[in-house]
């Protein structure tokens, strides 16, 4: 494996997987900060990620467009948000129970769906997608240049996500309301902004987020639906918003952690196929627990995240 270090190839190649592998942690993780900067924990990312998955791929075979398949996967991963907020916002319902109720309908609904929208095609079509476009000049710089600016649409759209999400929350009037009702929702009522309002706004904006890295992954990825595809991402990305400490910045470079040790993961699989591939497998997801536990010390979430606010009677 030193040899990756020293090619300057193979470095590139290897610093790519560990991008592509990242981004869609990164939408999810993105969402999941929004929602819980407003007091809402998001446990259903991995569910709304999975609806983007699906609605990604429904978009693109009716339509033949990416384009389409952006919009209906973000509208898909917004209605899973949707549900979370009329059960935790508006209802009081349990945040945590909320969120698995919402990834196990995802997990069943999208599974079913897909053998009647795509009558069994889904794990054999080709859908179509995104393709690389290199930026001039940038993509010319040795090994980062093809690893960062020799990418697809969505790939850009992440990074203006993650550069316009740290400038609206630390740079904005909006983005103060966000984290003051996240950390004190009786104070930002008092001062006559709608906390429900905001709650649902982030809400349903983070589930939107979080389609669009099903988006990713389909659009960019595989071209194609399979059940279950996100396979766990969500529940990185909830590790990353937490490693992260609710920072846009901190959550990307916590997935790009993850990111690294999971095409890591791969390389050590091809490179040892004696040895079962389940031991290569936990170690991007072992090096997220060990960096929770070791590394970010003792996190400190927003005050109010996961209590259900109740407007008093005046």
């Amino acid at each position: 494996m030193i040899d990756i270090l020293t090619d300057p190839t193979q470095l590139a190649d290897f610093l790519a997987t560990s991008l592509r592998l990242s981004v869609p942690i990164i939408f999810a993780a993105l969402g999941g900060v929004l929602s819980e900067r407003s007091g809402v924990f998001n446990i259903g990312l991995e569910g709304m990620l999975l609806a983007g998955c699906f609605g990604a791929a429904v978009g693109a075979y009716f339509f033949g467009t990416p384009f389409a398949g952006v919009a209906v996967g973000m509208f898909f991963g917004l209605l899973g948000a949707l549900i979370l907020a009329y059960l935790s916002i508006t209802l009081g319902v349990s945040q945590i129970v909320s969120g698995i109720a919402i990834n196990m309908l995802m997990l069943g609904l999208t599974a079913f769906l897909s053998r009647i929208v795509f009558e069994g095609q889904a794990n054999t079509m080709t859908l179509s997608g995104f393709k690389p476009i290199a930026i001039p000049l940038l993509s010319q710089i040795p090994v980062l240049g093809p690893v960062f600016f020799n990418q697809d649409l969505l790939v850009y759209v992440m990074y203006a996500m993650v550069a316009g999400g740290l400038w609206l929350m630390y740079r904005t009037r909006w983005g103060l309301n966000v984290r003051a009702v996240g950390e004190n929702p009786r104070a930002v009522d008092t001062a006559g902004i709608s906390v429900v309002g905001l709650r649902y706004a982030c809400v349903l904006t983070s589930g939107a987020i979080a389609g669009l890295g099903g988006c990713y992954l389909v659009l960019s990825q595989i071209f194609l639906f399979s059940e279950h595809m996100s396979a766990g991402k969500g529940f990185i990305a909830l590790a990353a918003v937490i490693l992260g400490r609710w920072n846009p910045l901190g959550a990307l470079l916590a997935c790009l952690l993850f990111g690294v040790f999971d095409a890591l993961q791969l390389r050590l699989q091809f490179a040892n196929p004696e040895v079962p591939y389940q031991a290569f497998v936990i170690l991007p997801y072992a090096v997220s627990i060990l960096a929770l536990v070791g590394l970010v010390g003792k996190p400190t979430p927003p005050a109010a995240v996961g209590i259900p606010y109740k407007r008093e009677a005046k």
